[in-house]
Parts: C-alpha cells; sequence; structure tokens
C-alpha cells in the first residue's frame, strides 16, 4: 500500500507491533529470575570470599545445566504431546548409558561415537515402550502411569543389576583436557557435553518448528481430535513423540557417561532433576525445559558453596518448592483455564 503527498508516492509505513501482555510478562519473569541469580552469586561471594571459587561454581553449573536441559526437554515432549508423566525416563537413561559402555568396552569405540549407537536405540526402545504399554494411558489416570512407568523403572534397573551387576563402572574419554576460562578450570569432557546437548537441543527444536513431522507433533499437542479430522494419524505420532523423547535421554547418557560414574541406579538422580527442570520451566515446554536446566545446574553448584558439604539437592528442592506455590505452571509456562 501507499500514500499519496503532493504527487509523490511514499509507502505506507506499518506501526511497529505492540508487545502482548504475555511478551511483557515473559520478559518481567525473565528479569526477575536475572535478579534472584544476580542476588544469589553476590551471596556467595560474599559467603566463600573467592569470586574464583563462585566463578568456578557458575562454570560448572552452566555447562551441567546443559546436560538436564536435553534430559528434560525429553520428557516434556512426551508430556507435552501424549500427556504422559513418564517415571521411567531416567531407567531409560541409564540404560542408554550401559549400552554405551558395553560398545566402549567390546570394541574400543570412541565414547562420543557411541551417540550413533544410543540415539537409534533409546528410539527403538521408545517406540516399543509405547506400542506395547502405554498407548493407551496418555490423558487416563496418573495412578495408571504411576504404576506402569514406575514398574517399568524397577524392571529396567533391576535387569541392568543382573547383567551388569553393582560394581560401579566408569568411561574414560580419550585425551581429556583442561584449560582455563577466565580464571575457572573447565574440563573438556564437560565442555563437549555441554556443546552437543545445545546442539542436540537446538536440533529438536528445528524438528518441532520448521518440519513437516513437527507441525504435526504440535498439532496433536493443540487438539489431537482436530488433528485426525486433517488426516494426521495420532497414534503413528504418539509413539514418534514417546520415541523422540527417550532418544533425547539416550543423547544425553552417551554425553554424560565420561562425566559420572555408570551404576544400574545412576538414572534416579537425573529422574529427579529433570522432572524439577519440566516443572520449572514449564510442562511441555521445550525451550523452557532448555533455560530451566542451565538455572537449576546454577542452583545446584551454588547450594554446595552455602551449604558446603550439604547435599546439592537441597537447593534443587527449595526453588521447586518455591515454584509449585508462586507459579504452579512453571515460569515459562502459561496460565490454562
Amino acid at each position: 500500500m501507499t500514500n499519496t503527498t503532493q504527487g509523490v508516492l511514499t509507502p505506507e509505513v506499518s506501526p511497529p507491533p505492540k508487545k502482548t501482555k504475555a511478551d511483557k510478562g515473559f520478559l518481567g519473569r525473565a528479569g526477575v529470575v536475572g535478579g534472584v541469580l544476580v542476588v544469589a552469586i553476590v551471596v556467595a561471594l560474599l559467603q566463600s570470599g573467592s569470586g574464583l571459587v563462585v566463578w568456578q561454581s557458575v562454570v560448572t553449573g552452566i555447562l551441567t545445566g546443559g546436560l538436564y536441559g536435553l534430559i528434560a526437554m525429553g520428557l516434556t515432549l512426551i508430556f507435552g504431546v501424549l500427556d504422559i508423566v513418564n517415571f521411567a525416563h531416567g531407567a531409560l537413561l541409564a540404560v542408554a548409558m550401559f549400552i554405551s559402555f558395553g560398545m566402549i568396552s567390546a570394541t574400543g569405540m570412541h565414547p562420543y561415537l557411541t551417540l550413533v549407537i544410543a540415539i537409534p536405540a533409546l528410539f527403538l526402545i521408545g517406540a516399543a515402550v509405547h506400542r506395547g504399554l502405554l498407548s493407551g494411558t496418555g490423558g487416563k489416570s496418573l495412578e495408571n502411569q504411576l504404576l506402569i512407568t514406575l514398574g517399568l523403572s524397577l524392571l529396567l534397573e533391576n535387569g541392568l543389576l543382573m547383567f551388569f551387576g553393582a560394581e560401579p563402572k566408569t568411561i574414560a574419554l580419550p585425551h581429556d583436557f583442561q584449560f582455563p576460562l577466565l580464571g575457572a578450570v573447565v574440563a573438556g569432557s564437560r565442555l563437549y557435553a555441554f556443546l552437543g546437548a545445545i546442539l542436540l537441543g537446538a536440533l529438536l527444536y528445528w524438528l518441532l518448528r520448521r518440519t513437516r513431522l513437527g507441525t504435526a507433533i504440535r498439532a496433536v499437542a493443540a487438539n489431537g481430535p482436530g488433528a485426525e479430522l486433517v488426516g494426521i494419524n495420532v497414534r503413528r505420532i504418539h509413539t514418534l513423540t514417546f520415541a523422540i523423547g527417550t532418544a533425547c535421554a539416550g543423547a544425553a547418557a552417551a554425553l554424560a557417561g565420561p562425566l559420572v560414574t555408570v551404576t544400574p541406579t545412576l538414572g534416579e538422580q537425573f529422574n529427579i532433576t529433570a522432572f524439577v527442570v519440566v516443572v520449572l520451566g514449564g510442562m511441555g515446554n521445550v525451550v523452557g525445559a532448555l533455560v530451566g536446566g542451565l538455572l537449576i545446574g546454577l542452583v545446584e553448584q551454588l547450594t554446595t558453596i552455602y551449604l558446603g558439604g550439604q547435599s546439592s539437592l537441597l537447593g534443587v528442592f527449595v526453588v521447586f518448592i518455591l515454584v509449585l506455590f508462586l507459579r504452579p505452571q512453571g515460569l515459562f509456562g502459561r496460565k490454562t483455564a
């Protein structure tokens, strides 16, 4: 469209889009979260008396939080589309970690190359679990989901215990290194895990936003019956979504292998943290899960400064309770009617 002013054609300038109430609310919450983090870091600095200790904790927390975000992205994707609370997510992660360990022990494969095995394997396991056990539980009572997924978790953990034993195992990263970052010391394995998690998280976001499969997944999440009316195979999308969410756990397991001690019950701690991250970011919010993972990683590390040898999970649970009381839908979730 053009305007005519004294015989001269001038382009019509559209007014800049106004910020919606939701946008302002998001920016406000982000500002509050940022302010709270700044205060927490300042308090940690005053308590420790060492800027180097605090900076090391911040760097470690951010790098660890990337992995938490990747695990939680798979968990929140499953809930957002299927309305299934998957308490077996951590046990499936442990399965992936033992798959990586087994491949390394048998073939000498580089730990990160096991990604090409762990991701497809967990994708197939996830599809089989959904088709065989969970295809009828979406949207049903929480008790059914709880019993099935907890039972599956116990089955997987005891199966790993039977085949691999209770002895802790380690995955060594060849040619691992350390380098200084503004005074902090960063291990190469932790940096690789963080970069891999961010890259895979971005790939998942692209899949959901820029592909036909992602469009179908979002349509089913928004309105399953409506999606079925326009020709989308809802059952197939449910299975693919559960498989993709489980594959995220497989990817995180392969990336985290060199950072942890591998045991059959390893997934329990990751499971607890992942659920806190999902609630913090907003149930079903994939981007919120990644941001929540970074926040929880920072909270864990700062808690060790505040409480010394106390469990770092204490600070995580405090944040969890505060979010449940003050904003039950999560920091980046929307209120439902």
